[in-house]
């Protein structure tokens, strides 16, 4: 048997702990989905609401639908209203590309609103390549998973071409680990994946909440399946750009996130005890870059110091800890303070981190090396010291396999969508929304205002965006004009 025929064999292989699918169902369209238990890794609803779990195969490639067939696992809660009130399934994805989605139906679940837990089936699901769907393995990735990492904002020649060795390395690293699959994991291929669960459900509409990049996944079904689109929220909405476009947008967008947050903290002086001027603590936190640089603690330097403030700075809950994280640096050397709860390198981060990459350089052209060092001194001509953990799609510039075409997003034969967007979030910077509203004619946007958190619908406690959310999915309530919500403003300090 050839390697590359071993590989697919291993792709079809069966996911342990979900209930197996009836010998007789062979293609997506002739298959029901069968539910059982669900593995650990999938939180239990209190009662009397129950979560069920099954597994659907799928064609590794939808354009050949008789070749080899992965698994995609689906997770369900159940609506808990009457037959009366049932609207049919809502798919969920929470973002990424690589978040698992399976236990997701359970844990957004419990903040929507109460008429949508009534009105929908909740169904999560992990996107291919991801979770319980033929996890993916890039093995080191060019040294990503190494503690400490090397600094990840190059400066000098010498160190511009160490930056580009590493991209190469994970390019190879990916190509060595996926193998064959690296061209199927595409935001394409997963909204296939997606109708093939409805057609499994007996639903004539997909209707679908997609965070981050689940939007990008949501216009990308609209794009293939308009006339099977039903209502769809999407909430931080990745922009219509190539990937590598989203990721230099977003880079900048966290500088200017990133001043924001040292004037907050600079209003707080007696609390973090980091300075009284904006100015003031930004030298604190590069004196803490620069220590960690020079004398790395415990395999803590300059890669995961910007990977905690890369996540910090999404979401403003988290301002207040990565303030306290730097002063406790300063005073006693220690980052633990700032280090993640869960280990990079554990499991579930290194098939998030493969999948990411891999998603990205399926979906969308290639930067070419010279541009991604043009970039990096741009972006370093605004700010010496930028944060440039999000540029995932950099790897694509020495990727084994070209995508044919970018990915189609949005269509102008699907039915009005609701999107949703923080005024300031600095993940999925809110001209994105913008953007992506000119290919959904009909589409309206629903902005919280004064707001600069990642994440919006059921997540930020807003009820003027929750109440227009639920209107739009229990009722099919269209606003007729764009709907703009009085937002929280910068953090209350704890």
């Amino acid at each position: 048997m050839s390697r590359r025929t071993a590989l697919w064999w291993t792709l079809a292989a069966t996911a342990a702990l979900l209930p197996p699918i009836p010998a007789q169902a062979t293609t997506p369209h002739e298959q029901a989905l069968p539910f059982g238990a669900c593995p650990d890794s999938v939180p239990r609803p209190a009662a009397p609401d129950r979560v069920e779990c099954g597994r659907i195969s799928v064609p590794l490639d939808w354009n050949r639908p008789q070749g080899p067939h992965i698994e995609v696992a689906v997770s369900r809660v159940p609506a808990s209203g009457t037959p009366a009130e049932h609207r049919g399934i809502l798919l969920a994805n929470p973002g990424g590309p690589g978040g698992s989605g399976l236990p997701y139906a359970v844990t957004k679940r419990a903040k929507l609103p109460g008429s949508v837990r009534r009105t929908y089936d909740i169904i999560g699901f992990d996107p291919r390549g991801v979770g319980q769907s033929t996890p993916v393995d890039c093995g080191p990735m060019g040294g990503l998973f190494d503690s400490p990492g090397a600094d990840p904002v190059p400066v000098g020649p010498v160190a511009e071409r160490a930056y580009l060795a590493s991209l190469r390395n994970t390019a190879d690293d990916c190509s060595a680990g996926a193998g064959a699959v690296l061209p199927y994991l595409s935001t394409e291929q997963t909204a296939r994946d997606m109708d093939a669960i409805r057609t499994a459900l007996g639903e004539p509409r997909t209707n679908f909440l997609g965070v981050s990049y689940g939007t990008y996944l949501g216009a990308a079904y609209a794009a293939q399946f308009p006339h099977r689109t039903g209502r769809m929220v999407l909430d931080s909405v990745v922009g219509p750009w190539d990937w590598y476009d989203f990721d230099v947008i977003q880079s900048r967008a966290l500088l200017r996130q990133r001043d924001t947050f040292f004037t907050w903290t600079a209003a707080h002086p007696d609390r973090f005890a980091l300075g009284g001027s904006a100015e003031t603590v930004r030298r604190a936190y590069l004196r803490v870059r620069e220590g960690l640089t020079a004398r790395p603690v415990a395999g803590f330097g300059p890669a995961e110091f910007d990977r905690a403030v890369y996540r910090a700075l999404g979401r403003t809950e988290r301002w207040a800890g990565l303030a306290d994280g730097l002063r406790t640096y300063l005073r006693d050397g220690s980052p633990d303070a700032l280090r993640p709860a869960t280990a990079f390198d554990s499991p579930d981060s290194r098939t998030y981190e493969a999948a990411n990459r891999i998603v990205k350089c399926a979906d969308a052209p290639a930067p070419t090396p010279h541009r991604i060092l043009a970039d990096i001194r741009r972006t370093r001509h605004l700010d010496p010291q930028p944060v440039l953990t999000g540029m995932e799609a950099s790897t694509c510039a020495y990727w084994h396999h070209r995508p044919a075409h970018p990915t189609p997003l949005g269509s102008p034969d699907a039915p009005p969508l609701l999107l949703v967007a923080s005024a300031h979030d600095p993940v999925t910077p809110i001209e994105g929304a913008h953007e992506l509203r000119r290919l959904l004619p009909g589409s309206r946007l629903v902005t919280l205002d004064n707001d600069y958190s990642h994440g919006v619908f059921a997540s930020r406690g807003n009820a003027c965006v929750d109440e227009a959310a639920a209107a739009y999915l229990v009722d099919g309530t269209v606003p007729t004009a764009d709907v703009r919500c009085t937002g929280p403003g910068l953090p209350a300090v704890p």
